[in-house]
């Protein structure tokens, strides 16, 4: 969506954005769908086709984009994922918490036009 967002009035294909960001162009496909079905992106079908970001898509923050796509982000468990405390006290005290809390507050308030300047077209 930054791409696009940077890309502003220009279709761009998801075979341009796959290899930009150098991810798989099948994968890709499927979460471009996704955006488009939410109303974030626009698809444009047809030879000249390809995707513009939505009016929504703008000022649409990480976390919606986030949670559109791998769903509601969860507490940290474990980052040893073993449970090696069995239930006690963590070995990280509340480091990890502290990160998740960092982590979600960062995505809740970035926007998709404030990171624009990352990609130069």
């Amino acid at each position: 969506m930054v791409y696009l967002a940077a890309n502003e009035g220009r279709i761009v294909t998801t075979k341009e954005i796959a290899e930009k960001l150098s991810v798989s162009k099948d994968h890709l496909s499927k979460v471009l769908q996704r955006l488009a079905k939410a109303g974030y992106v626009n698809s444009i079908r047809g030879p000249k086709g390809g995707f513009v970001l939505g009016k929504s898509g703008v000022e649409a923050t990480l976390l919606e984009i986030y949670e559109l796509i791998e769903g509601p982000v969860r507490r940290t468990e474990c980052i040893l994922g073993t449970g090696a405390c069995r239930g006690n006290e963590c070995i990280f005290g509340d480091l990890v918490s502290k990160i998740d809390e960092e982590v979600k507050d960062y995505l809740s308030t970035t926007k998709i036009s404030d990171l624009v300047g990352i990609f130069n077209p």
